[in-house]
This record gives C-alpha cells, sequence and structure tokens, in this order.
C-alpha cells in the first residue's frame, strides 16, 4: 500500500472514529438528561460508571464530557459496581445514606460559628437608621453582603449569603406605598362636603366636573410603556434616545353624572389660562349642548398644579369664564397630598394609558385619536381636540386684579371652597 493511500486511509479512519464518538456522546447526552431529574449523587455516579463499563476503552472520558462529571467521580461508580454485593439487600440497607456519616462539605455555618449572626446584623432593618452601620449608605445586594463579611473575617460566596438570608427569613421586597404622610386636619371633613356639595349639584340638574392635567407625552416615535399584541419577533423599531422637539399636554375634564370627558391637547405649557381653556371648551364642545339651562357647573380640581387653591392666575382666568358663561363657577379642591382621589385620575386617565400603551405616539393627530377612541364596558366615551395656542408662564396678579374676582368662599374652608359670580364684585 502507497503512503498516500496509507495516509487517506489513516484520516477517514480518524474520521469515522470521530463522528462515531460524536454520535455516542450525543446519546448518552440525551439518556442522562431524561434521567438526571429522578437521580440523586449514588445513582448519578453508578448510573454514569455503568455507561461508560459498556462503551469499553475511552468511555469514562466519553460519559464525562456528555454528563459533565468528573472522570474521577465515574471512576469510582465503577469500583463500587464492581464491589462484591450480598445476595440479599434488607429494607434497611436499601434505604441507606448516599454518603457515609460525616461525609460531604461541612456547612458554612458550621465551619465559620457566628456568621449568621454577622448576617443578620447586617441587614437587620432595626439597623438601617444607624450611621455607623457599615452598608448605611450602600446597596444592600449580595455581592456587597458577601465583600462586607468577607472583610470582617468571613469566606463566604454571594450564593451563600442569599441562602442564608433566606434561612433568615428574608426576601426581595420592593418599597410599597402605603403611608399618607402628614394628614390634614381637615382631611376627612372635606371629603365630606365634597360629597354633599356634589349630591347638591346633580339634584339641581348641573354638570359636575373633575379636572386634571394628565403626564406630558414626548410627541414622534420614541418608545412608549406597555405591549401590544404585534407579528412575532416583530416590535415595533422606535428611536434609541428620547430627545423630542414637541410634546403633548392631556388636560382634562371628566363629568361624573354622564360618564365621559373631554381631553384638551396643548402644546406649550400646563398654565392656569390653559386649565380654564380646556374647561371652557369642555363646555363649548360637550356641555352646552346637554345643560342648556344651567345655573352653575361645580369643579372639583387638585390643591396644586396649574388649577391649585393658591393660583392667583387660575381664580382671574374663572372670573372670565364665568363672565363669558354668564353664572356661577363653583370649585372644590382636595386637601393636599389626596389627588390620587380625584375621579378623572380612576375613570378616565387610566383607561388612556391602557388604550395607546405600546404605541409610539408619532404625532399630536395621532395622540388625539388614540384618546377620542378610549372606552369601556361601562360606557365611557372621550372627546378630545388640539390646542395649539401658546400660553407663557410666569404671568403675575397684581392685587389689584385679584380684587377684580367675584368671589364667594364658603362658610368651611373658604380657600379650598368658593364661588366664582360673574361680574365685578363692586357693581
Amino acid at each position: 500500500m502507497s503512503g498516500k493511500n496509507g495516509s487517506k486511509l489513516k484520516e477517514a479512519a480518524i474520521k469515522y472514529t470521530y463522528q462515531n464518538d460524536t454520535l455516542l456522546r450525543d446519546q448518552v447526552r440525551q439518556k442522562f438528561k431524561q434521567l438526571e431529574w429522578a437521580l440523586d449523587e449514588r445513582l448519578r455516579r453508578l448510573w454514569a460508571a455503568s455507561e461508560a463499563l459498556s462503551l469499553g476503552r475511552g468511555g469514562n472520558k466519553l460519559v464525562s464530557e456528555a454528563t459533565g462529571l468528573s472522570r474521577q467521580t465515574i471512576t469510582l461508580g465503577i469500583e463500587e459496581i464492581r464491589q462484591p454485593r450480598p445476595a440479599e439487600v434488607s429494607v434497611e440497607n436499601s434505604a441507606r445514606r448516599i454518603r457515609q456519616p460525616g461525609g460531604g462539605r461541612k456547612s458554612a455555618l458550621v465551619k465559620q460559628p457566628g456568621l449568621l449572626e454577622s448576617l443578620e446584623a447586617l441587614v437587620d432593618p432595626e439597623t438601617r437608621g444607624d450611621p455607623r452601620s457599615p452598608l448605611r449608605w450602600t446597596c444592600k445586594s449580595q455581592e456587597k453582603l458577601a465583600q462586607e463579611l468577607n472583610q470582617q473575617g468571613f469566606s463566604v460566596s454571594p450564593p451563600t449569603v442569599a441562602q442564608l438570608l433566606v434561612q433568615l427569613g428574608y426576601s426581595l421586597q420592593a418599597n410599597r406605598k402605603t403611608q399618607e404622610g402628614t394628614n390634614h386636619p381637615d382631611r376627612n371633613a372635606q371629603f365630606a362636603h365634597i360629597a354633599q356639595r356634589t349630591a347638591q349639584v346633580l339634584g339641581e340638574v348641573n354638570p359636575v366636573i373633575s379636572i386634571d392635567a394628565k403626564k406630558k407625552e414626548q410627541v414622534g416615535n420614541f418608545k412608549n410603556g406597555g405591549r401590544e399584541w404585534e407579528p412575532k419577533r416583530s416590535p415595533v423599531p422606535v428611536e434609541v434616545h428620547d430627545f423630542a422637539d414637541a410634546k403633548a399636554i392631556p388636560y382634562g375634564v371628566y363629568e361624573l353624572e354622564r360618564n365621559c370627558g373631554w381631553v384638551n391637547v396643548g402644546v406649550d405649557h400646563d398654565t392656569a389660562e390653559f386649565a380654564v381653556e380646556s374647561i371652557r371648551r369642555w363646555w363649548n364642545q360637550m356641555g352646552h349642548s346637554v345643560y342648556p339651562q344651567a345655573t352653575e357647573v361645580l369643579i372639583m380640581a387638585d390643591s396644586g398644579g396649574s388649577n391649585g387653591y393658591r393660583i392667583r392666575l387660575w381664580k382671574v382666568a374663572l372670573q372670565r369664564l364665568a363672565d363669558d358663561l354668564g353664572f356661577k363657577i363653583s370649585v372644590c379642591h382636595f386637601p393636599p397630598g389626596t389627588s390620587k382621589w380625584n375621579k378623572i385620575e380612576h375613570r378616565m386617565f387610566c383607561h388612556i394609558t391602557q388604550n395607546w400603551r405600546g404605541r409610539p405616539l408619532i404625532s399630536h393627530e395621532v395622540v388625539v385619536n388614540l384618546i377620542a377612541g378610549t372606552t369601556t364596558t361601562k360606557g365611557l366615551f372621550i372627546q378630545a381636540g388640539l390646542d395649539p395656542n401658546c400660553y407663557p408662564k410666569g404671568i403675575k396678579i397684581s392685587d389689584q386684579e385679584l380684587a377684580q374676582v367675584h368671589i364667594v368662599p364658603e362658610l368651611f374652608h373658604g380657600d379650598w371652597n368658593y364661588s366664582i359670580l360673574p361680574g365685578s364684585p363692586n357693581s
């Protein structure tokens, strides 16, 4: 046989051997994955040893590569298989330990006394306010806790820290909004007053509206929170950076009696003039035709923002609106820190957010149409419009201008509850 032919035969033999080993390795790996969940440490070792023996020469290496078990473990299993076994195995012997008593790695708590106490001292809530605590001003991650314990002379890894924390009864927790802060002493009384005034005005067949400004939105091909059904692996592509030149400021007016609303989408600033203009547009678009004989409109508003009870421009702008409408405008402000109880938040704004989730707000037209397309099974319907006007910030109202407002405060908390009558207070 020539040297050239012999070389080719050798290469072919090597290639065949490699392919055969690959096939056997895949078969062993597949069988191991099917049985791994039911095998304990001892059975895993014996099964791997049995496979290695059945494969013959090189089986130890092949099974080790397929299962991830070390060759030493497989060799130990082979030795156990080759040991003589008694003819009969009692029930007690069949339930024997996998390892000999005292075998295996010692627990970190056994090898390092005081480890658990030191770890608990680092994460104990009672020490969180202690400025002398080593981790008072850092994140208490597993890595940071392990690093601090190692600096104290222990030897512990982040996964071990996680196991010990679970043993101590700890788990990962997020902040929970449950504390209201300092409540105003007249908070509950104000809520009762709002309920009374609402029932009174609705009984007179006059509108009661809840108003507020929604979060400003960036207009453009930017990511919008939430997810929407799209073809698999085909998400809507949006810009990487959210540097918007345009913005949308939705200001809503929600009617309690009819479960409907109006949203005025501004493009400039959320000012008191913009807030009152939103009420004006609601009246012209929706309110006038439904309440042609109205003698009053009751507004429920937050205590801060563009419609806050301390904003002078808010009251001056309401005076202009009352003069134009020709009837009284009453206002009831929610106590400070209670804006989440405003009806518009959980009866209208939340549904708008759900309706446009996962959709880029690429233009003001898209914003208006998505808002106007918001409905619920309970009959909510919304109209919306774009307000292209400019509303400059920083307008100062003098004492003389404020004195021209025909404001009538109520007996209870006149700063929160008041009416603005049409005409000059001196007329």
